[in-house]
């Protein structure tokens, strides 16, 4: 019986996998057998060597910034062929910065407008083999996040992506999917994770009673790149301990 779960000879592709989720991701694809392919905005894996959430093992690193606007456009040509494509690209501005016109820009930008480059760049790559496209948002999509409204609303905005793409891409044999994670510790939530009384309140709030992991995200996102998901697309899965039933 073939396991849905290999990947062996599949080329995955996660932008943004140079640590936290998007990291653990890759790992997860590279353990199931795919060649898998990650890109950072530093300019080599090893200028990452000292980050904890980062490991390069076996996959092969390409430098890319997605705020430059056209920079993705290279990329198709210099890796080929790609089965499944990972936006998981993402900032956040605390202090009240995305209320300002620039720190509004800024995060629109990465968690947004580039994930639409992206999948616009990768497009005839996906379509050529009816390919598997997945968007990381965050369950800020569907909750208030005060403190941050352009990382609120450009998650929605990447959620409503993924269910227009969905829709739009699926005649050409393409399958788009997201997944919103909770509290998974990472550079990006390290302001609740690393805070003790932040942490514990957090905790509180999901009924798990734990934080999440680059790993369960791992496991969605193979889940949805999967044969036991073909009859999904334009779906975002809440993989969040339950943090959103309340």
């Amino acid at each position: 019986m073939t396991d849905p779960l290999d990947f062996s000879g599949k080329l995955v592709l996660v932008i943004g996998g140079s640590g936290g989720i998007g990291n653990g991701i890759a790992q997860g694809f590279r353990a199931r057998g795919a060649e898998v392919h990650v890109t950072g905005t530093r300019p080599d894996a090893g200028d990452y060597l000292e980050a904890e959430d980062s490991d390069f093992t076996g996959l092969t690193y390409h430098q890319l910034d997605v705020k430059q606007r056209g920079a993705v456009n290279d990329l198709p040509s210099v890796i080929g062929k790609v089965d499944i494509l990972v936006l998981s690209q993402g900032v956040i501005r605390y202090g009240r910065k995305e209320f300002e016109r620039e720190g509004w820009d800024e995060v629109i930008d990465v968690n947004l407008n580039s994930v639409a480059d992206c999948a616009r760049a990768f497009y005839p790559a996906l379509a050529d083999d009816g390919g598997s496209l997945i968007v990381i948002s965050s369950v800020a999509a569907f909750r208030s996040t005060l403190g941050t409204p352009a990382y609120a609303a450009s998650k929605a905005g990447a959620a409503g992506l993924v269910k227009t793409l969905g829709e739009a891409w699926a005649r050409d044999g393409i399958r788009v999917n997201g997944i919103a994670p909770g509290f998974v510790p990472t550079k990006l939530t390290s302001i609740t994770t690393e805070h003790p009384e932040r942490r514990e309140s957090a905790l509180k709030s999901i009924p798990l009673r734990r934080m999440g992991t680059p790993e369960d995200m791992a496991g969605a996102a193979l889940f949805l790149a999967s044969p036991l998901s073909s009859y999904m697309t334009g779906q975002t899965l809440i993989v969040d301990g339950g943090l959103t039933l309340s």
